[in-house]
């Protein structure tokens, strides 16, 4: 009898998205506490071209080969000793950082958040990341109010969109950079656009805002931070400036220090840098709560994500490149079946 394999997408090494390969490993098996669950959806994230990069900060320890796959939608097939609070056929979900672009993968059962049965897999596992990252930036970090005026850098990405459609669920007046191109798309979401390439942020509100929220970083996130309103907040996410021009992280976190020495000028502006994985670390319960009550507005219809595609493990390579490209409205979403069903095709 053959032995069941499992197809997962592995840095071979760290580079540019030819290091990227689909190999067969072994199956796993669920341990102590565990549960394995077949994957149904795990999205692609600009952050995981930081990682294919070695460029991310809580992966910096790891060495290739290893698997890709920020987090995870799977339905629990097998349950390891301990396990009372689940079942098999379980739909659940988390945020891993690596190991889920598979079709099978192990899970702490402590960690999983459960998914409402009739979502949809794909739509599910973009929240994981990015609509909690934007949740929590708004209600955790920034405990925003009604009323507040919020700008929103990188308005068209992923967590950009989810700040401005939690944004506006919110109460809050929201605005947001982008391409020209993207501006249609920032209306439609209820925020007023800036074209970046020929409009000055800082000029828009005079003011000031109460609230900036920028994973760009260029100028070291010394604009934005001029351009919030004295007492207002600046909550940095990122630095996809920095990566695009292939500056290497000790600069890169030579900004972020930065941020803190920022709180001794007068004027009483605040700057720090939010990490889902920090803010996960020191309040466990509060991912969950989060994310499960985003799967709750999903199942209502009260918001939904955008999808740019869903892609086969053949696929992941190309999903890379148009990551690092940029101009994507949605997210891109591995689903193992996909592969499934074009290798029967191809038998």
């Amino acid at each position: 009898m053959m032995e069941q394999r499992n197809r997962v997408v592995q840095v071979s090494r760290f580079g540019d998205p030819e290091t990227l390969e689909v190999v067969d490993a072994r199956l796993p098996t669920a341990g102590r506490g565990e549960v394995r669950v077949r994957v149904l959806a795990s999205s692609l994230n600009y952050t995981e071209v930081l990682i294919r990069r070695h460029l991310y900060p809580q992966t910096m320890r790891l060495r290739p080969p290893f698997v890709m796959g920020y987090d995870v939608v799977g339905a629990i097939d097998q349950l390891g000793e301990g396990v009372h609070d689940f079942q098999i056929g379980d739909r659940v979900a988390d945020m891993t950082v690596v190991g889920s672009n598979a079709e099978y993968r192990t899970l702490r059962a402590n960690d999983l958040a459960r998914v409402p049965l009739g979502v949809d897999a794909a739509e599910a596992a973009t929240l994981i990341l990015s609509w909690t990252t934007a949740y929590q930036l708004l209600h955790r970090a920034a405990k925003v109010q009604p009323g507040q005026r919020v700008l929103v850098h990188g308005a068209a990405g992923a967590v950009g969109q989810a700040l401005l459609v939690l944004g506006r669920l919110a109460g809050l007046e929201l605005w947001g950079t982008v391409r020209g191109e993207h501006m249609a798309l920032v209306r439609e979401l209820g925020a007023a656009p800036i074209d970046y390439q020929h409009e000055d942020f800082t000029r828009v509100l005079p003011g000031g805002f109460d609230v900036i929220v920028d994973g760009v970083g260029e100028d070291g996130y010394r604009r934005s931070y001029a351009a919030l309103k004295p007492g207002g907040l600046l909550c940095a996410i990122g630095f996809s400036a920095s990566v695009q021009a292939q500056r290497r992280m000790l600069p890169i976190v030579m900004e972020i220090a930065r941020l803190y020495l920022w709180r001794l000028l007068p004027g009483g502006k605040r700057a720090r840098f939010y990490s889902i994985n920090a803010m996960r670390a020191r309040h466990p319960a509060w991912f969950k709560e989060d994310l499960e009550r985003l799967f709750g507005l999903l199942a209502t219809g009260a918001i939904r994500p955008r999808i740019a595609g869903r892609i086969s493990f053949e696929e992941v390579a190309d999903a890379h490149r148009r990551l690092e490209s940029g101009g994507l409205e949605g997210k891109l979403v591995l689903c193992p079946d996909l592969s499934s069903r074009h290798s029967q095709r191809a038998a």
